[in-house]
């Protein structure tokens, strides 16, 4: 989450932690869903949502 702040603070409008059941870890930027564990089946590997993030915002 720190380095998501720090690299992309001026694009970034807001950063939720929302809890939930179920086993489920998504993550949304801007309200943008960038990764879901219920769709990929997995949880995200070290790094995979930082870079999902780095293309998403660097094109």
């Amino acid at each position: 989450m720190d380095e998501l702040l720090k690299g992309y603070e001026h694009v970034i409008e807001s950063v939720a932690l929302i809890p939930s059941d179920g086993g489920r870890f998504e993550v949304s930027v801007n309200g943008q869903l960038v990764y879901s564990k219920l769709q990929t089946k997995r949880h995200a590997e070290a790094g995979e949502v930082v870079n999902i993030i780095h293309k998403m915002v660097e094109g």
